[in-house]
């Protein structure tokens, strides 16, 4: 079978400027792409082999991440990486909303929990050694 190389997930966010910012200052991702370049609705930051779309549709479609809509759907992305602990280090630096000390999770993941300006819950880690 072919290999797959990577997944993009979209988000839709409540103001484009303050998502991108956040995930620039705060996670250290670069915007790859916002377009139109008059008054932009849609933008990808991205960061090693991660990228993530954010699309500002109207103000009547707000986001709607996992948490709001049932708590046993806590995340909207698992980011892998090797690292946790040195990713927690970095970001600690640039923000206090991680939401969760770096952990050893009950299924089985060693990682954190950060919550971008639109609720959405990502999860940086990696599954623990066996």
């Amino acid at each position: 079978m072919t290999k797959l190389e990577s997944l993009m997930p979209l988000f839709i966010v409540a103001d484009l400027g303050k998502s991108v910012a956040f995930y620039r200052e705060v996670l250290g991702f670069d915007l790859s792409m916002s377009i139109p370049a008059e008054d932009p609705f849609f933008a990808i930051v991205a960061r090693d082999r991660v990228g993530i779309m954010l699309k500002h549709i109207a103000p009547d479609v707000p986001p709607l991440p996992n948490p709001a809509r049932h708590p046993y759907a806590k995340w909207d992305a698992f980011i892998r990486t090797e690292d946790p602990d040195a990713l927690a280090s970095e970001l600690q630096g640039r923000t206090s909303e991680i939401a969760c000390a770096v952990q050893d999770t009950d299924d089985g993941l060693r990682g954190f929990e950060i919550s971008d300006v639109d609720g959405y819950a990502l999860f940086f880690g990696r599954p623990l050694e066996l």
